[in-house]
C-alpha cells in the first residue's frame, strides 16, 4: 500500500481533538457504527451493510486485490457522486472535523482523494477507530484510579442525583447511563452500547483530570442497567471517602413520586406519544415491579401490584394517580431500606459525613476546590 496522503491527526493530538469536541465523520458501515463510535460522530460510510459484507466474502475467496476492485465497482457512478456530495457537505458545515474508518486504512484513504477531487481536504485520523477507541480505553484506566473521588451514598430517594447536578465538580454515571440504578431505572430512552457508555465516559475523565479539585459521584453498583461501571473506576469508587445524603421519608415518597411518575409518564409520552406512551409507562411500572417479585413475596407483590394498577387507572381517567405514593413508601421502608443498611453496614469506616442536602453541599463544596 502506498504512504498516506493528505494530513493525519496522530496519537498526540488525540487528547486535544477529544477535549475540544471536533466533528468526526465515521466512514464504517452503519453495522459498525451502532455498536459503538467515538462521542459526537457522523455516520457517512464509504460503503453501506450489504456492500462491506460483499467485499468481505471476496476478500476470503479470491483476496485483496479482487476485493478492492469490487469495492470500486459497487461504490462507483451515481452511487459514488452521492457519498462525496454527503461528504463534502458535512465537511463545509464541520470545519474543524477529521474523519476515520476502522483502522485509518483504505477507506480513510479512498475517502480523503475522492474528497481533495472535489476540492475538499479534510484530515484522516492515525490508527482509525481502534487507535481513538484503546485511546480512549486508557484514559479510563489511567484517570479512574488517581481521580480524587468524593463519593455520595444515601437511601433510595434522597435525590443524590439531583444533589450532584448542584456540585461544581461531579460525574454522572447514570445520565452517561441513561438509567437510574434500580429495578426502576430504565427510562423511555434506550442505554447506549456498552461501547458508546464507555466512551462517553472516558471523554468525561478526561475533561475532568484537566482541573484540580475533588470530583463527587454518586454510590452506584458496578451495574447501572444492563452497563457496568469499568473496573478500574468501580474499585477507585470503592477506596473513595463517602458522603451521605439524608432525608425524611415524606421528602424521600415526594421526589419519587415526582421522578418516577411525573416525570416518568412525561419522559414516555414525549416519546411515544399519548396513548402508546402511556400504555408504555404502564408497561415499565408493572415490568419493574416484577423484577423484584421473589424478594417481595407473592403475598406483597400482589398487594403492591394491585395499588400500583389502581394508581395507573385513575391516571387513565385523567387524575394525578396519587395512590403511587402508597406502594412507593412500602417499597422504600420495606425493600429498599433494609438493603440500603445492609449495604452500609460493609461502608461505614469510609464514612466521614452525613448531613441533609444544605450541610452535605457545604462540606462538599470545599473538598470539591482545587
Amino acid at each position: 500500500m502506498s504512504p498516506p496522503q493528505g494530513t493525519w491527526l496522530g496519537p498526540d493530538a488525540f487528547d486535544a481533538l477529544l477535549l475540544e469536541g471536533r466533528p468526526l465523520l465515521d466512514l464504517r458501515a452503519p453495522v459498525e457504527f451502532i455498536k459503538g463510535a467515538i462521542p459526537g460522530a457522523t455516520n457517512h460510510p464509504l460503503m453501506n451493510d450489504d456492500e462491506r459484507a460483499r467485499v468481505g466474502r471476496c476478500y476470503k475467496q479470491e483476496g485483496h486485490d479482487a476485493a478492492v476492485r469490487l469495492g470500486h465497482r459497487l461504490v462507483s457512478g451515481d452511487t459514488r457522486e452521492a457519498r462525496i456530495e454527503a461528504w463534502a457537505t458535512w465537511a463545509k458545515a464541520h470545519p474543524t472535523g477529521a474523519l476515520y474508518c476502522f483502522r485509518g486504512g483504505q477507506r480513510s484513504q479512498i475517502t480523503q482523494g475522492w474528497l481533495a477531487e472535489a476540492g475538499v481536504e479534510v484530515p484522516g485520523i492515525t490508527g482509525g477507530y481502534k487507535a481513538l477507541r484503546q485511546h480512549l480505553l486508557n484514559i479510563i484506566d489511567r484517570e479512574s484510579p488517581r481521580l480524587p473521588w468524593r463519593v455520595v451514598g444515601g437511601r433510595t430517594g434522597v435525590g443524590k442525583t439531583r444533589f450532584l447536578e448542584t456540585l461544581p465538580r461531579a460525574l454522572d454515571l447514570e445520565g452517561l447511563a441513561v438509567h437510574r440504578g434500580s429495578a426502576f431505572g430504565p427510562k423511555a430512552t434506550p442505554q447506549p452500547t456498552p461501547i458508546n457508555f464507555e466512551n462517553a465516559l472516558a471523554v468525561a475523565l478526561l475533561r475532568l483530570a484537566q482541573a484540580p479539585g475533588g470530583i463527587a459521584i454518586e454510590d452506584e453498583s458496578r451495574a447501572i442497567g444492563r452497563l457496568s461501571v469499568p473496573d478500574p473506576l468501580s474499585e477507585a469508587m470503592k477506596a473513595a471517602p463517602l458522603y451521605l445524603l439524608e432525608a425524611n421519608l415524606e421528602a424521600r415518597v415526594d421526589l419519587t413520586f415526582e421522578e418516577y411518575i411525573t416525570d416518568g409518564l412525561a419522559d414516555h409520552l414525549a416519546t411515544y406519544g399519548e396513548d402508546a406512551g402511556f400504555e408504555a409507562f404502564a408497561t415499565y411500572l408493572r415490568g419493574a415491579l416484577g423484577k423484584i417479585e421473589r424478594r417481595l413475596g407473592g403475598a406483597r407483590y400482589q398487594t403492591l401490584l394491585a395499588i400500583l394498577d389502581e394508581a395507573l387507572e385513575d391516571q387513565a381517567r385523567g387524575g394525578e394517580g396519587h395512590q403511587h405514593r402508597v406502594w412507593i413508601e412500602t417499597l422504600l421502608t420495606d425493600y429498599y431500606d433494609p438493603m440500603y443498611d445492609y449495604q452500609l453496614e460493609k461502608k461505614q469506616d469510609r464514612v466521614v459525613f452525613s448531613g441533609t442536602w444544605d450541610a452535605l453541599r457545604e462540606v462538599l463544596l470545599r473538598e470539591l476546590e482545587p
